[in-house]
């Protein structure tokens, strides 16, 4: 792990294209480019809040994800390529935090994202620490002008708001420290979702033919406990579309409970027109 860069963009960590993050086309897909950023993130070292937790300053806590953004904005790969994911901090509140990254290879900006994290016990969201807004100081970035996710319309959280589903079921191996089905997997049930529909829409004509179209934008919001065991049901509806891509909306549900939603940007591929009315939002 290096300083920053020269566009003083935060903290560098290199990482390793895997053959887990290559998509149908051979080149690092969007979840792919998730699994970078989470690693980048982990690996940051918080000095003086780390000595806090050591000294017995602070806990016990659990570290939530409550919101994220990635986007696949260029191919990268093949296996074995080097990575540059920069971290910096973007804002810093009474309980949360919001990281702000880049994915970087050769010179070239690929992808792009950000996470909004806070720290919890049983009782809800803690106050942060001094030790950590220090460590966080250090890393923030210039103001940029964005801002938080918006919360989620209402609609958003009621199942008659979807006209497509995929029913999935929580893996043990999808469990996290927390205890709690991990963000990773999450996005992937995002992605078998918006699958699903390109499937069921365009339909297969034999081995091979599975349609390629996993969106290159998501924005996540989480919204409460996806658990194991457990069944859900991903909903998704097509808000708009233009000349080359989808702009879909999608929730995750367990029974009639809204646990999170998603935004998502996809190709159009060949994807028809009255494949994408039956799913049409009404506007």
């Amino acid at each position: 792990m290096s300083s920053a860069d020269d566009q003083n963009f935060g903290v560098q960590v290199d990482v390793r294209v895997r053959q887990a993050d290559l998509g149908q086309d051979g080149w690092a897909s969007t979840i792919g480019m998730a699994r970078w950023l989470e690693d980048a993130r982990i690996r940051l070292r918080l000095r003086r809040f780390e000595h806090l937790i050591g000294t017995g300053g602070f806990g016990p806590y659990q570290i939530l994800l409550v919101g994220q953004r990635v986007n696949r904005l260029a191919q990268a790969g093949p296996t074995g390529t080097r990575v540059q994911v920069h971290t910096g901090v973007r804002r810093v509140g009474r309980s949360s935090f919001t990281f702000e990254q880049a994915i970087v290879v050769g010179g070239k900006k690929v992808g792009s994202g950000d996470a909004t994290v806070v720290l919890a016990d049983n009782t809800g969201p803690l106050q942060l620490p001094d030790e950590l807004i220090a460590d966080l100081a250090e890393m923030q970035l210039a103001e940029t002008g964005s801002s938080a996710a918006a919360r989620p319309r209402p609609e958003r959280l009621q199942r008659a708001h979807y006209l497509h589903w995929a029913p999935l079921r929580s893996r043990i191996g999808d469990v996290d420290s927390n205890q709690h089905v991990n963000f990773i997997a999450l996005a992937t049930w995002y992605d078998e979702a918006v699958a699903a529909f390109t499937l069921h829409s365009i339909g297969t004509s034999g081995a091979g033919s599975v349609p390629d179209l996993p969106p290159w934008s998501y924005q996540i919001q989480y919204l409460g406990e996806v658990t194991y065991p457990g069944d859900y049901e991903i909903g998704l509806t097509v808000r708009s579309v233009d000349t080359e891509s989808v702009h879909y909306e999608l929730g995750v549900f367990r029974d009639s409970t809204c646990l999170g939603v998603a935004d998502a940007v996809g190709p159009l591929g060949e994807l028809t027109a009255e494949a994408l009315k039956t799913a049409r939002a009404a506007d």
